[in-house]
């Protein structure tokens, strides 16, 4: 029983000191942090194009009445 659990300390050990898993992890943060800001970005855009077209809309509406 101790042989067993000496091994599989030992591989936790060695789970936990690998570092390919972080740098997924920090892909995934940056990932999350571009997405956020693509966000929040469309949000601004979309009330400027709406903004944008209302003025064009009423323009033309002037013009043709």
């Amino acid at each position: 029983m101790n042989t067993l659990l000496l091994k599989l300390y030992i591989k936790f050990v060695e789970l936990a000191s690998r570092e390919e898993g972080q740098d997924m992890v920090e892909y995934a943060l940056v990932v999350a942090l571009i997405t956020f800001g693509a966000g929040a970005a469309t949000k601004f855009l979309a009330q400027g194009l709406s903004t944008a077209f209302g003025n064009i809309s009423t323009t033309v509406g002037s013009y043709v009445s």
